[in-house]
């Protein structure tokens, strides 16, 4: 049974109902922003190798890039008259995916099995921009703007998991365990 997050507000131009359509889409990408915060935080405490000081300084600024995005859609579904649930308890409840498997672990490990979170999240977000480009163009536009800092932090993990001939070590993971294997042999 979902919720019904029509609010008695919203602002002008937007109809309620579709407000509501775009605070529940807004919701999960709250949901997924948190979620990726927490496990960028996780693989800083958790990465060791040879590469470990690259990759704990490289984690640090996307860990508080992706924090601005979270508050900037939470704010989103506020401006439109929603509630932004935060709180652990309405993350674990409202994601779609497993929580990240990789504990402690080699640098490329870590990477390896970052690549596939990011590919996860981006498309997600992908979809996400088409569903809000019919209805509302700023939350599109916000949400365009994650995508090329998103995309941007895939693109740094990538480069450490990428031969010099282009040949990406994580190509057709499909686990994050997989993901991890594959990038440990890089290490």
């Amino acid at each position: 049974m979902t919720k019904d997050l029509t609010p008695k507000y919203t602002v002008p131009g937007i109809e309620r109902e579709a407000a509501g359509r775009l605070i529940g889409l807004l919701g999960l990408r709250l949901h997924a922003l948190n979620d990726l915060h927490l496990t960028l935080k996780h693989v800083h405490w958790n990465v060791v190798g040879p590469h470990f000081i690259a990759v704990h300084e490289m984690i640090d600024p996307q860990v508080d890039r992706v924090r601005e995005m979270a508050d900037d859609v939470a704010e989103r579904i506020a401006a439109l008259g929603g509630v932004a649930y935060g709180t652990p308890g309405a993350l674990v409840a409202g994601r779609t995916w497993d929580d990240y498997s990789i504990g402690r672990a080699d640098a490329i490990a870590h990477l390896g099995a970052l690549d596939l979170v990011y590919t996860g999240v981006n498309e997600a977000v992908r979809a996400a921009i088409k569903e809000a480009g019919d209805i509302d163009a700023a939350t599109e536009d916000l949400l365009i703007e994650q995508l090329r800092d998103l995309e941007q932090f895939q693109w740094f993990v990538r480069a450490h998991l990428e031969s010099a001939g282009g040949t990406l070590a994580t190509d057709r993971a499909r686990t994050e365990e997989e993901a991890a294997a594959k990038g440990a042999e890089l290490g």
